[in-house]
C-alpha cells in the first residue's frame, strides 16, 4: 500500500481537496465518469482546471484501495451508504477513512408527516463508514472550506475531527499547506452534525438576501439559527458547545454569507420566484441543506424541539411560504433569551 490519498467523488469539493492534497503526496482520484477519469490521466485537466501530474483518476475501487492508506470520501450523503458499501471488500483495518460529507444518512428516507424518525435512525457518515467497512479509524473533514475559493487558491483552514490523534496527525500532513491550515478536534460527532445543520441556515440566508432584508436580520438568522444548531446537536447526542468554533460558526458564516456557497444559491434563486424542482435539477451538484432540513424537520416536530426558525425555513422553502411574510411573523416569536454557554 503506497502513501497516496486516494479521494472518493470527483464534485469540486473532491477536487479542490485533491490539489491540495498533490502539494504533499501522490493523489488518485476516483469517479465512475469515464471522461473525467480519461481526461485528467491524459491532460492532467478536467472542465479548465490543471491539476498536474501528482494526481491520477481511477474508476477501479480495488486499485484505490491497494495504493492509497489515507482514502477522503466526498460524496452526496444520499448515496454516501452505496458507495461505502461498494468500496467496504476492498478495505481493511489498515486504512484511515477521512470524510468530506457534510449531511445525514437515514435508514428511512420516507420523511413523510405519518412516518415516524427514530434518533438512531438518523447516523452520521463516520458511523456509516464503520458499518459499512471494517475500517477502525475514522474523521470528518469540516470547517469553513467553500470549494471554489480553494480551487483558487484562496487561504482557508478546515477541521479533521477524529477519536484517533493519529487521524488528525496523519490527515494534518496530507493536506496543510501554504494556504491550508488544518485544526484537530476529538468530537467526532459534534464536527459532523455541525456541518450538516448549518446548510440549513444557509438557504435562510440565500433568500434574506434575494429579499434584500439587510444585514441585520441576516446576522440575526445566523446567530439565532446557531442557537436552533446547538438544541438539534443536543437532541441528537453530541455537545452543543462543540458548535462554537470553526466547524460550528466558522463554517456557518461562510455558507451564510457567500454567493459561492450551494445552498445559499439554492435560497436565493427559490426567493426570486424559480421553482423547487427545477432549482434543483439545474444544479451541478447537491444543496445538503435541502435534505437536512427534511431530517431537522422531522426532528424538532417529533420530539417537540422549539426550533422557529428551522421551522420557518422549512415552510419557505418546501410549502412555498412567502418569505417577507415569513420573516415579519418570525419577529414576532418571543424569543427571550440570547445563546447562553453557562445554562
Amino acid at each position: 500500500m503506497s502513501s497516496a490519498v486516494g479521494v472518493v467523488g470527483a464534485g469540486s469539493f473532491g477536487l479542490a481537496i485533491s490539489k491540495l492534497a498533490s502539494e504533499n503526496s501522490d493523489v488518485l482520484l476516483y469517479s465512475r465518469r469515464t471522461e473525467l477519469v480519461n481526461e485528467i490521466n491524459r491532460s492532467g485537466t478536467f472542465k479548465g482546471l490543471k491539476f498536474g501530474d501528482k494526481i491520477k483518476a481511477t474508476s477501479d475501487l480495488n486499485q484505490l484501495s491497494e495504493q492509497c492508506s489515507l482514502i477522503v470520501p466526498i460524496i452526496a450523503s444520499a448515496h454516501f451508504r452505496t458507495v461505502m458499501r461498494q468500496l467496504g471488500p476492498f478495505l481493511n483495518p489498515q486504512h484511515i477513512v477521512i470524510h468530506g460529507t457534510k449531511g445525514f444518512d437515514l435508514k428511512n428516507e420516507d420523511l413523510s408527516a405519518n412516518t415516524d424518525l427514530l434518533l438512531s435512525d438518523v447516523k452520521t457518515m463516520s458511523q456509516v463508514i464503520l458499518e459499512e467497512t471494517n475500517v477502525l479509524r475514522v474523521g470528518a473533514l469540516t470547517g469553513p472550506n467553500l470549494a471554489k475559493e480553494i480551487l483558487n487558491g484562496l487561504p482557508t483552514a478546515t477541521v479533521i475531527a477524529s477519536e484517533y490523534d493519529e487521524v488528525i496527525t496523519i490527515g494534518r500532513k496530507a493536506l496543510a499547506g501554504n494556504t491550508f491550515f488544518v485544526y484537530g478536534s476529538h468530537d467526532l460527532k459534534g464536527a459532523e452534525l455541525a456541518g450538516a445543520l448549518k446548510n440549513i441556515i444557509a438557504l435562510a440566508s440565500g433568500m434574506v438576501a434575494a429579499n434584500e432584508l439587510g444585514k441585520n436580520v441576516q446576522a440575526i438568522l445566523i446567530t439565532l439559527g446557531l442557537r436552533e444548531m446547538m438544541m438539534i446537536a443536543d437532541a441528537l447526542g453530541a455537545n452543543p458547545k462543540s458548535l462554537i468554533g470553526a466547524a460550528g460558526i466558522g463554517d456557518l458564516v461562510a455558507t451564510a454569507t457567500s454567493e459561492k456557497s450551494r445552498n445559499y444559491s439554492f435560497g436565493y434563486r427559490i426567493a426570486k420566484g424559480e421553482k423547487f424542482e427545477k432549482v434543483l435539477d439545474s444544479m451541478d451538484e447537491v444543496a445538503e441543506g435541502v435534505r437536512s432540513l427534511k431530517v431537522a424537520h422531522q426532528i424538532i416536530s417529533q420530539y417537540n424541539i422549539q426550533a422557529p426558525i428551522a421551522k420557518t425555513i422549512y415552510g419557505m422553502v418546501y410549502n412555498g411560504k412567502d418569505v417577507k411574510q415569513s420573516i415579519a411573523a418570525l419577529m414576532k416569536f418571543p424569543f427571550r433569551m440570547d445563546i447562553d454557554l453557562y445554562s
